[in-house]
Formats: C-alpha cells, sequence, structure tokens
C-alpha cells in the first residue's frame, strides 16, 4: 500500500497518504474498509485545484482504476459508465457516434465521479446547467459498505452533487449526452473595450449561443479596465463544414506538446510579463470575427495541449480563485475586479460568465449570476489577507467561492455562501456517523 503525497492542481499544500486503487467495485468496498482511523476520500485526475483530493495520514482512493464504460444507448444518448472513466476517454468513444458529452469544464480530465463530487459547469452553464443535471442515476459506496442507487430527487442525490466526495464513493452513473453533427465549433468572437462593455454584450446576446465565455485582462486599469475577448458558439452543423471536411465530420482527434518541464523559477509570471501577454492577447484578438470554425480541443480545452501546465507557475504553485455573485450585484463584481486590478496582482488566467439558475445540490456552487475565476501564483505579498477580504464582500452579498478550487477559506463563512450547509451536515452524519469519508478540506472547513 504505497504511501504518496498528493498535491491539487494549484501545487500550494501537498499532504501525504496511503494511496489505495481498486479495479473493481468489490476492491473499492474493501478499499474503504480498510481506510484506518484517519478515514478516507476518492480521487481521480487530481483537477482539484486545492485539497478536495487529499487526506492527510490517511487513506486515498484511486479511482481510476474503475474505468469501464458499462453500455452505450446510441438511439437515446444514454452512457452507462465507471466512476474512474474520463471525459477525454467518453469524447474519443461518443464522438463518432454522433454525442458529446453534456458538460465539461476546461479541462477533459477530469473523471465522472469528480465531475458529480464538484458538480461541474463549463461555457453552457446559462443553457445546459451543471453536471448532475444531466445524470440519470448514480451508484455510491456508502461508509458502511453498502451500495446505493440514487437519482435526483433523492436527498443523498442532491447531498451528493457538489457534495466533494464526503456522503459515499460514486462507483458509476448513468449520463445524458447531447447529440451532435459534428466536431467541429462555430464561433464568434469579439473584443469588449472595458467591463461595462463586457457584461453588456454578454447579458443582451448570451442567450443566442448554446457556450459563452470571456478572457478578462485583470491588469487593466482606467477606462479599459476589464477589457475582454468574448468567445462564444455552438457545434457546428453538417452544412457548415467544407466539403472535404464532411468526408469525416465526426473524427476526433488531440494533439498535445511536450509537457512543460520541472524546474521552472518561480516569479516568471509577474506583473510585467502578464502585463505584455494581456496586451498581446487583446490586441491579437480581433474586434469581431464570425462563424470560424474550431476544434473541440481548442474551443473547450486549450490548456489540455501542454501537459503539466501548472509548473509554469514554479515550485510555489498557485491560487485558482472562483466567486459567483448574483445578478443584482454586478456592484460587486465591479469592486472586486477595480480591486485586483489596483492590487496588480498578476492573474494569468482569468475568465468571466454568467451563468443560469442553480441546480438542486447542496453544496453545488453555480448559482445564477456572473462568476469570475482567475490564476494567482502563490506566495505574493498580502495574497491571503486580500483573498479574505474578497471572500468576506462575495458571502456579504450572498454570493459563494467554488470548494473544488479553493484551498484557504475559512470555515466561518461557508454557512452565509451555501444556505443548506446544516442539511449537508446533518446527512452526512446520518450516513456516515463514525466519519470514515473525511479530506483535508472537509477538516478544514468542517464539513
Amino acid at each position: 500500500m504505497p504511501v504518496r503525497s498528493l498535491a491539487g492542481w494549484g501545487r500550494t499544500a501537498p499532504t501525504t497518504a496511503r494511496v489505495l486503487r481498486p479495479r473493481t467495485r468489490e476492491e473499492a468496498v474493501r478499499a474503504l474498509a480498510q481506510a484506518g482511523p484517519r478515514g478516507a476520500v476518492a480521487r481521480g485526475l487530481g483537477r482539484a485545484y486545492g485539497d478536495a483530493a487529499q487526506n492527510a495520514g490517511g487513506a486515498v482512493l484511486d479511482m481510476t482504476g474503475l474505468d469501464r464504460i458499462r453500455s452505450i444507448d446510441a438511439q437515446r444518448g444514454l452512457v452507462v459508465c465507471d466512476a474512474g472513466v474520463s471525459l477525454h476517454r467518453l469524447m474519443h468513444v461518443l464522438l463518432p457516434l454522433g454525442w458529446f458529452v453534456p458538460v465539461t469544464p476546461g479541462t477533459r480530465f477530469v473523471t465522472v465521479g469528480g465531475a458529480v463530487g464538484a458538480d461541474i459547469h463549463g461555457k453552457n452553464h446559462h443553457v445546459s446547467g451543471a453536471f448532475t443535471r444531466h445524470v440519470e442515476s448514480m451508484e455510491l459506496l456508502l461508509p458502511d459498505g453498502g451500495v446505493r442507487t440514487v437519482s435526483p430527487g433523492d436527498a443523498l442525490f442532491e447531498a451528493t452533487a457538489g457534495g466533494m466526495g464526503l456522503t459515499g464513493v460514486v462507483l458509476g452513473a448513468t449520463l445524458r449526452l447531447l447529440p451532435v453533427e459534428t466536431t467541429r465549433m462555430r464561433v464568434d468572437t469579439e473584443r469588449a473595450a472595458n467591463l461595462d462593455d463586457l457584461m453588456a454584450r454578454l447579458a443582451a446576446t448570451d442567450h443566442r449561443y448554446r457556450y459563452s465565455v470571456a478572457w478578462i485582462d485583470l491588469l487593466a486599469r482606467g477606462a479599459a479596465l476589464g477589457r475582454s475577448v468574448i468567445t462564444r458558439g455552438d457545434h457546428a452543423r453538417l452544412s457548415d463544414l467544407r466539403p472535404k471536411d464532411r468526408r469525416d465530420p465526426l473524427a476526433f482527434r488531440t494533439p498535445s506538446l511536450p509537457a512543460a518541464p520541472r524546474g521552472i523559477p518561480g516569479g516568471l509570471l509577474r506583473p510585467s510579463t502578464v502585463g505584455v501577454f494581456n496586451e498581446l492577447w487583446f490586441r491579437r484578438a480581433p474586434r469581431e470575427r464570425r462563424g470560424e470554425l474550431q476544434s473541440i480541443p481548442a474551443f473547450f480545452h486549450p490548456l489540455d495541449g501542454l501537459p503539466e501546465w501548472n509548473r509554469i507557475y514554479g515550485r510555489p504553485g498557485f491560487v485558482q480563485y472562483q466567486f459567483v455573485v448574483g445578478p443584482e450585484r454586478a456592484d460587486v463584481l465591479r469592486a472586486i475586479v477595480r480591486r485586483i486590478s489596483e492590487r496588480k496582482y498578476p492573474a494569468f488566467l482569468a475568465v468571466l460568465k454568467r451563468f443560469g439558475p442553480g441546480g438542486s445540490g447542496w453544496l453545488s456552487f453555480p448559482r445564477e449570476g456572473w462568476t469570475l475565476a482567475l490564476d494567482i501564483p502563490a506566495g505574493l505579498p498580502g495574497l491571503d489577507r486580500f483573498l479574505d477580504a474578497l471572500d468576506e464582500t462575495v458571502a456579504d452579498a450572498g454570493g459563494r467561492v467554488y470548494l473544488a478550487k479553493d484551498s484557504r477559506l475559512r470555515p466561518e463563512l461557508l454557512g452565509a455562501m451555501y444556505p443548506r450547509l446544516a442539511d449537508f451536515r446533518r446527512l452526512r452524519s446520518e450516513v456516515d456517523p463514525d466519519g470514515v469519508l473525511v479530506s483535508d478540506l472537509a477538516r478544514r472547513l468542517d464539513l
């Protein structure tokens, strides 16, 4: 039973745990029973940014060994698969059949179990909601060793949707899929001069697109505060393709560069270098371009083309911070963007989206409104205090931060952000009175 140091994708707070890798459901039951006094948490491909899939001194169940696609109903658009199956693999299997995953985040290297535990969202939340909205049922391994099938409307389902793996180990799920004619995207791109211009464009025209996102320059100031590049689109139809591309419209390829090297020094991403990148990125974007055809990887997962891209932040790693506030609190979003700009923190990757109505998951992050996500190099002077202050602003506005990306939230703010927190804790105490399922995140936030 190997002992390994594990960290989130941000690489900020590694801890050591015994790692068990079950390959069957029976092995998963035995592994959970062997967790020991420090309990266990399930882990997929390690793309949670913080400490959600770590368990210091305890056990971690590496679920990637449970990777069977059990059945595909190509007529109805349903797939039954194990929790360790990745969205990457689903795309390679399903796209040639004319089906696409209903929701994908900015990486396809996420397991189905992780997608349920974080209730992931994508560029289409305003249309399609979050991932568990498309889950017809799932099988949960409970802390007592029993296996239960749960469906939307069951309390255990709603607690598990976004519950960060703390109500049961997801063994498998049945997903509803999205029909597509091609593996191309029909994309519109435009520039927004500043944050007000950006928000007005998104609010007025997002309903025309299935997918919508904006890259935002968080170093811009003055009249250019929040200048952005908006990218929106939908799946291309067969008629959109050139004649030569119609011969194999469902071909799916995922090109990749060599992995980012180890040992990149910290401090590479500083205000001066990120400022130059932001200026070039904004200027090279077209003022307006309609109907460009892009591949699925280019549109959804550009960073997946550089394996281990998180190494570019150097040894200290980085913090990803994502929050959402209601549509009526655009003033809070403006104030936060202004504070980040004034502080000159080099946010290399920053995106703004509009969420549609939230789902029923008790700890599911998305709710209707504006969501901003940004990466900041760890260890910058005053960063912890600065983010603590943002947390308080978000909580006071009735907003919340995303637990799948969090590594530092103070527990006293959690209840204001997640109104169903007490229900979650109550159900968790009922299904897991001995605290078998636990993580570094759960201990830090008293989940």
